[in-house]
């Protein structure tokens, strides 16, 4: 787009988030935030540009979770995702890189380095001319020992005014947290004592987004991460941006114009640049943040994890086909970005109104048995409520609310057969694609639930495993290597291609995809209980004058065959198309 329209643009998100700014200090912040996109003086109108296509898979990561001493882990990570999935996986989202002091990166000391013990920006360079890379921008908070915040309580620049502030008597009792830990943190500074805002830690201190300043320090960032090949930013606990007394202090409408704001910039800049927002609440307020298309290109499916996880050990698709059914097909330009692991917990907020407290209970206690942990939060009437699960996805498929059984591999394996197939991107940690099990011991050592899904392996041990086909992890990398390989070679598994819902008995879950050219059909039926079901091929509707196969096990479907006997946690993936 020319820059006069892009200054229109900008202007008018600017007086949505500055309503108290005059035309003219908006307009010398427009020029300045246009200044540091460095375009130049006229760009050819920019268009929408196919973002992602079925060959799109994302690996989430820390840089460090492979270890091969004295080699520096981010050149490993290239190694490994080189040696096992070029040509597979296309994508990597390499969690926090940067100098921290908590929280596993996410209390950032300096954006603009990367951690000495992981690496240089040569490195994630190096990575980024193979795969997509997709970085965290940890917008809400950064490090209490940062210089930032040394500045702000010495009171000078810069830093001095970047940080959120309020006093013990604000009204702050609607303030929605995930933390149990008291909201204000209490400093000294030359001008007194202030009260800074600390949404999930006294270690991580909330930005201060109604000081423009802290904005431009962001778009600064985002622009200093794309020199390096970035194009995809994760845009961390943007939900909490903007802080207003009296208010929830979250979804407010100042972050969302913020997240439109970074859009039009990102889009003025490249059409390679791709925004997702991290937004771990109930699945309502999570989709807002599609806006009207012109806010995150993606979001976190985040209530895909806890549901299907609900589906797999309870043996009934009923309360996950409901929400399927209610999910609005993502418009073009956006898209869902589906998991069910990462480096934090199974988050429950997502879950509620489409879980009952009851079931909620059941599946906690499941996990439990399973060697898992939990973590709670206070709601609005100060009571505790569960807010995540703590657990490796491996061991958390282990057996159903009746207890461990011997099906764990083969529920594994569904889980990745359902999220594979669905509408949107598929996001698969990288301890899902190695079948990593629970680090109690990692837990004891840090003193942190969520430690025990961040595992660091030996890489030369996984290597040997690996290349051990009793191994279970041999045997977990090749399935799922495979379905991934599958999927990327299937129109209608693009991102964006139609999906319906199938009404099926409870024992399945089932959608039918169909790719945007209308010329391939997939249908995807899972069998989500332990026993032997029978599928009845009318309930699809197939065309009868087309044949069929099943993509994962290669057989052909016989026009005269009337049902499939389907196994326990056993997939299909129905095709007219034998890719």
């Amino acid at each position: 787009m020319s820059e006069s329209i892009l200054y229109g643009k900008v202007f008018s998100h600017l007086e949505r988030i500055y309503s108290g700014m005059s035309k003219d200090q908006i307009g010398c912040i427009v020029s300045e935030i246009i200044e540091i996109l460095e375009l130049e003086e006229k760009c050819e109108d920019s268009i929408t540009s196919e973002k992602w296509s079925e060959k799109d898979v994302v690996a989430i990561t820390y840089a460090d979770t492979l270890k091969s001493e004295p080699e520096k882990p981010l050149i490993t990570l290239k190694k490994f995702f080189d040696s096992y999935f070029k040509g597979t996986i296309n994508s990597i989202h390499i969690l926090p890189f940067f100098p921290y002091t908590s929280d596993d990166g996410f209390s950032v000391l300096d954006y603009s380095s990367v951690n000495e013990a992981l690496g240089e920006w040569k490195d994630v360079r190096s990575l980024s001319t193979e795969y997509k890379v997709m970085a965290d921008v940890v917008i809400n908070h950064c490090s209490a020992r940062s210089r930032w915040f040394q500045n702000f309580q010495q009171q000078i620049d810069p830093g001095k005014d970047f940080f959120a502030t309020a006093l013990p008597t604000d009204n702050l009792s609607q303030v929605v947290r995930p933390r149990e830990s008291e909201l204000l943190r209490e400093v000294d500074t030359p001008d007194g004592k202030k009260y800074v805002w600390c949404t999930f830690s006294h270690d991580q201190v909330d930005f201060d987004f109604k000081n423009p300043k802290v904005l431009k320090e962001f778009i600064k960032i985002m622009m200093l991460y794309f020199s390096y090949g970035i194009k995809i930013f994760r845009l961390d606990a943007v939900a909490f941006l903007w802080k207003q007394p009296g208010t929830s202090c979250i979804n407010l409408p100042q972050t969302h114009e913020i997240i439109r704001l970074l859009r039009t910039l990102c889009e003025a800049k490249s059409t390679e640049i791709c925004l997702i927002t991290e937004t771990n609440v109930p699945n309502r307020e999570n989709l807002s943040y599609f806006g009207n298309g012109n806010e995150a290109h993606c979001i976190y499916n985040f209530s895909l994890p806890p549901l299907l996880l609900n589906t797999l050990v309870t043996g009934s698709s009923k309360v996950l086909k409901t929400w399927m059914i209610s999910m609005p097909p993502a418009r073009f330009g956006t898209a869902y970005f589906n998991f069910i692991a990462s480096h934090d917990g199974i988050g429950l907020r997502p879950a509620e109104g489409l879980l009952s407290e009851h079931e909620i209970d059941h599946l906690v206690q499941t996990m439990t048995d399973f060697g898992g942990y939990t973590s709670s939060r206070d709601d609005k009437n100060g009571r505790k409520k569960y807010y995540e699960i703590n657990i490796s996805l491996f061991d958390a498929l282990k057996g159903t609310i009746e207890g461990v059984d011997s099906y764990q591999v083969d529920r594994f394996i569904c889980a990745h057969e359902i999220m594979i197939g669905l509408e949107g991107i598929p996001g698969i940690y990288i301890h899902s694609l190695i079948a990593t099990k629970n680090n109690h011991k990692k837990v004891e050592n840090t003193g942190q639930n969520r430690s025990i899904n961040r595992h660091q392996w030996d890489y030369e041990l996984l290597k040997q495993k690996l290349g051990d086909n009793e191994s279970l992890e041999c045997n977990v990398y090749e399935k799922i290597k495979s379905r991934i390989e599958l999927r990327t070679s299937q129109l209608a598994f693009h991102p964006n291609a139609t999906q319906f819902t199938l009404h099926l008995s409870n024992t399945f879950f089932g959608f039918w995809r169909q790719s945007i050219c209308r010329s391939q059909n997939i249908f995807c039926v899972s069998n989500i209980s332990k026993k032997t079901q029978t599928l009845y091929l009318a309930d699809l509707n197939l065309i009868n004058n087309q044949n069929y196969f099943d993509l994962i096990s290669g057989k052909k479907i016989q026009k005269e065959q009337q049902n499939l006997q389907i196994n326990p946690y056993q997939t299909v993936w129905i095709s007219n198309q034998n890719n």
